[in-house]
């Protein structure tokens, strides 16, 4: 079964996170009040609450020679959208954490990623894989 997940997340302040989620990444815009706010996050639903004091910085592991945030959450993209997200950062003056590139490249897994932070902090990762059989493969 692939029922959508949600996702509730400290965030600063609600209108950066309108103007991030919902103009910079397209998410539409669900429920909100002056506390919280929800996105349709590519199928699945966020909610994100003004909890300012909640926010840490994530560690940090060695993931193919980079140094990937512990704590993240992101979307899997198909391959040509995730270009077209990529090429729209890029633009945008987007600071990565880690720059788009194919990560794995020619082993099991094989995919395609990028890291970078939201405007309180929250790590994201969105990803993509040529063959998507590849997402669970060992």
């Amino acid at each position: 079964m692939n029922a959508p997940f949600h996702l509730a997340f400290p965030i600063k302040d609600i209108e950066i996170t309108r103007t991030f989620y919902g103009d910079l990444l397209g998410c539409e815009i669900g429920r909100s009040t002056d506390k919280w706010i929800d996105f349709n996050f590519f199928g699945n639903q966020l909610s994100a609450h003004v909890k300012p004091e909640e926010l840490v910085q994530a560690s940090t592991n060695p993931v193919d020679g980079k140094n990937v945030p512990v704590r993240h959450f992101g979307a899997v993209l198909e391959w040509e959208e995730w270009h077209t997200l990529a090429d729209k950062l890029k633009k945008e003056g987007v600071d990565f954490i880690i720059e788009p590139y194919v990560r794995f490249e020619g082993e099991v897994g094989e995919q395609a990623t990028m890291f970078f932070l939201d405007p309180s902090g929250n790590a994201l990762e969105f990803k993509a894989f040529k063959d998507p059989s590849q997402i669970f493969a060992k």
